[in-house]
């Protein structure tokens, strides 16, 4: 790096922005709903306390009452797994809704009280990386019982609406284009801070991807694709594997996250080369050769800072369709929408022009002077200064909730994690100690 001759006054500003900066508490509040969410507040944690903040990490399912957040993951998780059709349809339906239903909002309400109590007293600003922590932190915002800025990180590429919450004082989208779907959807402060991705991520050199690929017992010569399906590996994967090995383009290498009876399934049936979660995905994606991937989550933008270039194939309904087209849109990463078409583009993101095109812009995304620490810091430390200043206090009556409502308002819910439906209703009605403690605690917790 060049050496900068700084002003006393210029190092004078730098000590006491540090200084300030270190007796300053960030709050980023994620949610283990698959690895994105917890992906990008990780990275942004490690990004914040490098640049002198402190900072606390909660799990928005934690803040839920009645174990009704791990209820909430467990069930988008299966209907993901089992009724992908009833997603797209619970996706399609909220996607453009600039408000959550009522019964949504109630039962985010309900999380309100935690939410305030993981806030301590000297934190100067709040990111969330989860659409429903947006939402209840906005609500926190307008009613003036949240008085520190909050920032939302927008982890997908595409925006649906549960993303863009009123009240929320910054949106942070990784490129251009969600930052416009950010603004149509009419979000505050939206900034294009670019990409988080772990610094291990990083083009390989022959050399390295010769190491690598003998380190995971990967072929040494032959082009290898590597499949990613989320941390749960959900998808038509074995499908996917079974067309890129017959097109002769590639090797398929499998990673199957926390699916272990996927990987179990693809060793039975002869698949050379399947790993289940791992730890190590920079250096596996140095031996790669392209992504293919059916989602658009952490995995692409990571493949993006590793130099690979990245197809979409058979994605999952919802938000892996509309991640998809916004990859497409932007040059960043081909949706291939016919079978087809599967060995030719392949060919060509291996080979040809298309592949050394989305490397190129893949990696410029990450040339951002002013990236989302950046701007969550200016947040916070404006904040520390008394520039950001707390909404004025609206007085509401309480809420009361009757135990129908509690299982038509648990049903709705499930929209936060954007796909449970009826399962939700039926699984706290077959709990009847779930039921009333869930009813109880949505009675008491009037804020």
């Amino acid at each position: 790096m060049p050496y900068r001759d700084h002003s006393a006054g210029e190092c004078a500003g730098a000590w006491e922005r540090d200084r300030r900066r270190a007796a300053r508490r960030v709050l980023i509040i994620s949610a283990s709903v698959g690895a994105g969410h917890d992906g990008a507040a990780d990275e942004l944690s490690r990004r914040l306390e490098a640049d002198g903040f402190r900072v606390d990490r909660v799990d928005f399912l934690d803040l839920l009452p009645a174990r009704l957040g791990r209820l909430l993951s467990g069930s988008y998780r299966r209907l993901l797994a089992c009724a992908p059709s009833g997603y797209q349809r619970l996706y399609a339906a909220t996607e453009h809704n600039k408000r959550p239903g009522g019964a949504i909002r109630a039962l985010l309400r309900s999380a309100e009280r935690r939410t305030l109590r993981a806030v301590a007293a000297d934190t100067c600003a709040v990111v969330s990386t989860y659409p429903g922590a947006s939402q209840v932190l906005g609500a926190l915002r307008l009613r003036g019982r949240l008085s520190v800025p909050v920032v939302t990180y927008l982890t997908d590429f595409s925006v649906h609406a549960l993303w863009v919450a009123r009240g929320v004082d910054a949106h942070l989208a990784v490129h251009p284009i969600p930052a416009g779907q950010a603004r149509a959807l009419g979000a505050a402060g939206v900034t294009v801070g670019g990409p988080v991705a772990a610094r291990r991520f990083t083009p390989a050199t022959e050399e390295g991807r010769r190491a690598a690929r003998a380190r995971f017992g990967l072929p040494a010569e032959v082009p290898l694709a590597l499949l990613v399906a989320g941390s749960w590996g959900v998808g038509p994967v074995e499908q996917v594997v079974g067309e890129i090995a017959a097109s002769g383009a590639a090797v398929p290498v499998v990673v199957c996250g926390h699916n272990e009876a996927l990987a179990d399934r693809l060793r039975a049936a002869g698949v050379a080369h399947v790993f289940g979660w791992v730890a190590d995905m920079p250096g596996l994606m140095s031996a790669a050769d392209v992504l293919v991937q059916n989602a658009g989550g952490l995995s692409s933008l990571e493949a993006f800072a590793a130099g690979l270039p990245v197809a979409s194939y058979r994605c999952i309904p919802g938000h892996g369709q509309t991640n998809a087209s916004a990859l497409d849109a932007a040059g960043l990463a081909v949706w291939i929408k016919d079978a087809d078409r599967l060995e030719p583009v392949l060919t060509e993101l291996l080979d040809g022009r298309l592949g050394r095109r989305q490397r190129e812009r893949g990696l410029a995304l990450f040339g951002s002077a002013r990236g989302p620490v950046q701007v969550i810091a200016e947040v916070a430390d404006r904040a520390a200064t008394g520039r950001v200043r707390g909404r004025v206090p609206v007085r509401r009556r309480g809420l009361r909730l009757g135990r129908r409502s509690v299982a038509a308002m648990a049903a709705a819910v499930a929209t936060i994690t954007l796909g449970i439906g009826a399962p939700l209703a039926e699984a706290y009605r077959d709990s009847p100690t779930r039921f009333a403690a869930l009813t109880h605690f949505l009675e008491e917790d009037r804020i």
